[in-house]
């Protein structure tokens, strides 16, 4: 009989989402920093090489972001075999249309949580002890995609178990949430040396969140504190305005 506790649901988490991580984040990092990666980078653009002690940095706070997601998830699925959520398997029960609503609505939720908090986070008083760990890579990559300071995950790991209390989830809309949220970041810290100039800078970057909008928040801690839409930050005035007039030049 399947063990269904929380210490088994934990650890088995643990290591998934450990290897979502490494294959993700080292696949990307693999692919965009190695040679093959030359054919199609400016060349009169500068490149920097990370730091290794860097790196390493990074995957020791992901490696503990990953425990404390494992835990989160382990409480999802806990309090789900308890009926104490609204999660839901069969997906006829609320239509098919409602799985691509709710997708948008759990994003456009969960990019709004990301860049209150995340914009709280950068206070002078929170800084130290919830976020400065992730800004230690001025220049990220894609193993910064996942280095939360603890604090930092813990707080972000709740809206997932929120959200599974609020509005009725299927499992298929929950994975396809946790996949955007890993490529997404990924590819938020890939740098914007490692892609052509033009890619970042088309109508897409109005609206979306890509590298260059989130490598400026790695140089200018003070703005572009969104998740996937640049809604937010034109709301709050934490648009760089140099990055709307690049926008306008392409």
């Amino acid at each position: 009989m399947i063990d269904h506790s929380f210490g088994f649901y934990g650890i088995a988490f643990f290591g998934i989402i450990l290897l979502r991580y490494f294959l993700a984040a080292g696949g990307t990092y693999w692919f965009f920093y190695s040679p093959f990666s030359q054919a199609f980078i400016d060349p009169g653009q500068p490149q920097r090489s990370p730091s290794w002690d860097s790196i390493r940095h990074d995957i020791k706070l992901s490696v503990l972001s990953a425990g404390v997601f494992a835990l989160a998830a382990a409480f999802i699925m806990s309090a789900y075999g308890g009926n104490l959520t609204r999660l839901y398997s069969d997906p006829y029960q609320y239509g098919l249309w409602y799985l691509g609503l709710s997708y948008g609505v759990v994003l456009v939720l969960q990019d709004t949580y990301f860049y209150f908090t995340h914009r709280l986070f950068h206070h002078p008083l929170l800084f130290r002890w919830l976020h400065q760990g992730h800004h230690q890579s001025r220049y990220p990559t894609p193993w910064t995609s996942f280095a939360f300071d603890p604090l930092e995950a813990i707080v972000q790991s709740l809206f997932l178990i929120g959200i599974v209390f609020m509005i009725p989830i299927h499992f298929i809309t929950l994975i396809a949430v946790l996949v955007t949220m890993t490529v997404w970041a990924v590819v938020n810290h890939l740098g914007i040396d490692r892609l052509p100039l033009s890619f970042p800078h088309n109508w897409l970057g109005r609206w979306f969140i890509g590298p260059a909008h989130h490598s400026i928040h790695h140089l200018k801690y003070t703005v572009h504190y969104g998740l996937y839409f640049t809604f937010w930050d034109k709301l709050f005035g934490t648009q760089d305005l140099n990055y709307e007039k690049k926008l306008d030049q392409r």
